[in-house]
């Protein structure tokens, strides 16, 4: 695998997961609704995956060395593993009650993020226990912060609503 690939892969699995994370667990913790929370995941999957991609493209394009072929392998493989990684999230919804659902949600993405900061380290010859903890650290972090932050947002804005 390409150096470009690599950097898309890499970047768009890893956003894939924090972002999902967050924002599932943000919303279901302030409406507790199904609906609500497969709509955000969607909404990530394509608004933010296009958004990375994008991001990506025009980072590379600012180096100014990087060939246009490896920018847009790039920016393919951060819209590709982007999309994929936060759909695969909305199956234990659609599965699941919502408490357990979230559960396997957030069991399913320290998962993938611990292997794939694994399988990184390894590969770069590192020790990978202290990458996998440094990784599932800040996405525990995250999945803490927008529990509480939806919560508070429940409560402010009065709880779940249908509009």
């Amino acid at each position: 695998m390409n150096d470009a690939v690599k950097t898309g892969l890499s970047f768009g699995l890893t956003s894939g997961i924090i972002t999902t994370l967050g924002l599932m667990v943000g919303l279901h913790s302030g409406t507790h609704s199904k609906v609500v929370v497969i709509g955000g995941i969607l909404t990530i999957a394509i608004a933010d995956a296009f958004s990375d991609a994008l991001g990506i493209h025009v980072a590379q394009e600012s180096q100014n060395r990087h060939s246009t072929r490896a920018i847009w392998e790039s920016t393919l493989a951060t819209f590709v593993a982007k999309f994929i990684v936060a759909v695969t999230f909305v199956i234990p919804i659609i599965l699941l009650p919502m408490g357990s659902a979230m559960v396997a949600g957030a069991l399913w993405g320290l998962l993938l993020l611990a292997g794939f900061s694994f399988y990184m380290a390894r590969a770069q010859g590192r020790s990978p226990w202290g990458v996998v903890a440094e990784h599932v650290l800040i996405a525990l972090v995250v999945i803490v912060i927008t529990h509480y932050l939806g919560e508070w947002l429940g409560a402010v804005f009065g709880g779940p609503s249908t509009s």
